[in-house]
């Protein structure tokens, strides 16, 4: 049958400012965590030329547009805004987003901001970044000038991008540990800040843009247990909160979920909350869940001997000892990174999501990188389009299980640097003509997804089982 999605649905693309944009310092761009970090992964570039979306934005909005988005997701890079964090306001950046903004109103494309994503201005961190509780204030005032300068045209921000990655991943996100503390407590100490910065985001939201509406925009996946014994169930459900509902719960419910809480305490590594932090995260609620897709996880309990000093650096950081280990799921199949692909799965997080916090849910990454070639200014990237087939049939069912989503926004919009990967690893609907570290021209090519995805825009519908 053909299954018709909703009328308004915000059908879109998404980037980020510092894996898109380029011109690091042009402008009077001021530097970010992600332009002077050191420890960019073996044989990947930096980002301070990206996909040069800086000098190319009208053509890539006029790609956008051919394609049939009615909504495009993007970050504001902060230091393009204020250039130190804080201080006076950077007129040329204002002038680069108004005109961004302006295009995409021109065809009738819904702007979705992402106030913050991975990109803390280097003086910030050289203050202390995220444990420093002044940059809560900081972030709030940086928050307060965006909604003011474009609040009349832009109606649906973003609060910070996964910022429950950012605490389990923090060193390949931008995310500094100070020597001599506790690296856990460190982790949910920044969590905590970041938690009151986005309650005061919310707040001059609701204050300042009229009709605005505004929502975290975590990695959220389903968790399944390895095997059917109970104890794997419980190492399912222990990783289902610490990876999820630890971060929405509080942003939702205006409480710490109690597990996490109790295992912070057992290990003498409980975070600081100051007399009215609660208040300020319970006063202000977001209106909607943005949230990442792009697979699933599966856990057991881990063993009493395992030596997790032993585990690669990534198992060690999916595993904590007592309470989840995640382990590969050998009934799913794999990216040519590796990565699992589990559609289903989509369907699973979208119905948990909606089950227990009952708020409208927008998509705002899904994807599949690969390594695509350019052969006679084509990309054959069939893989991509059953990636997306396969996904948009499992967002289908869970509309028509009830699910209230609003929208969809894949990774990405147009090819950019992956964080982890460099440029080789491509997640566009349209090629970028660039390497690792040539740039050659850096001239846009639509790949086989741009069309098809274009034609699915066009009919707002898709055949399901």
């Amino acid at each position: 049958m053909q299954f018709k999605f909703p009328k308004n649905f915000l059908w879109g693309g998404s980037t980020s400012a510092y894996q898109f944009e380029g011109a690091f310092d042009t402008d009077g761009k001021g530097p970010s965590v992600q332009d002077t970090r050191k420890n960019y992964p073996k044989d990947t570039t930096d980002f301070k030329v990206a996909s040069d979306h800086y000098h190319n934005w009208k053509e890539d909005i006029a790609l956008m547009a051919e394609m049939g988005f009615k909504s495009y997701r993007f970050s504001i890079a902060w230091t393009r805004i204020l250039p130190n964090g804080f201080g006076e306001v950077n007129q040329k950046g204002i002038e680069f987003y108004n005109n961004l903004i302006d295009e995409l109103v021109k065809y009738n494309i819904e702007p979705i901001v992402t106030i913050f994503h991975f990109d803390m201005p280097a003086k910030l961190e050289e203050n202390g970044g995220w444990l420093n509780r002044e940059n809560i204030d900081n972030f709030a005032n940086y928050a307060k000038i965006l909604f003011e300068n474009f609040g009349d045209r832009v109606k649906k921000w973003l609060t910070i991008n996964e910022q429950n990655i950012m605490i389990i991943y923090g060193e390949i996100v931008g995310i500094n540990f100070p020597e001599g503390k506790n690296k856990v407590q460190t982790k949910y100490q920044i969590n905590h800040h970041m938690m009151l910065a986005q309650a005061k985001a919310i707040a001059l939201c609701h204050k300042i843009v009229k009709n605005g509406q505004i929502g975290p925009a975590p990695n959220i996946l389903s968790v399944y247990p390895n095997s059917n014994k109970p104890i794997d169930q419980l190492a399912a459900m222990n990783m289902r909160i610490f990876k999820n509902w630890f971060f929405l719960d509080t942003c939702i419910f205006g409480r710490y979920n109690n597990l996490v809480i109790e295992y912070l305490k057992t290990n003498k590594i409980m975070f600081e909350i100051l007399k009215g932090d609660m208040e300020t995260i319970t006063a202000n609620k977001p209106d909607f869940i943005a949230f990442n897709y792009y697979a699933t996880a599966t856990a057991q309990m881990p063993l009493e001997d395992l030596d997790f000093d032993a585990l690669p650096d990534q198992q060690r950081m999916k595993s904590m000892l007592g309470m989840f280990q995640q382990v590969s799921n050998e009934n799913l199949q794999k990216t040519q990174f590796g990565w699992e692909i589990d559609p289903v799965g989509l369907r699973n997080t979208l119905r948990e999501l909606y089950d227990r916090y009952n708020l409208p849910l927008l998509i705002t990454e899904n994807g599949i990188g690969g390594y695509d070639e350019l052969i006679n200014g084509f990309v054959d990237d069939t893989y991509r389009i059953e990636y997306y087939q396969q996904h948009i049939k499992q967002m289908a069912l869970a509309i028509k299980d009830g699910v209230n989503l609003i929208g969809f926004n894949p990774w990405s919009a147009i090819d950019l640097v992956s964080t982890h990967e460099g440029v080789k690893k491509r997640y566009g609907f349209v090629y970028v003509n660039r390497d690792e570290f040539d740039y050659k021209d850096l001239k846009r090519y639509p790949k086989k997804s741009f069309y098809w995805y274009k034609e699915l825009l066009e009919k707002n519908s898709i055949e399901i089982d």
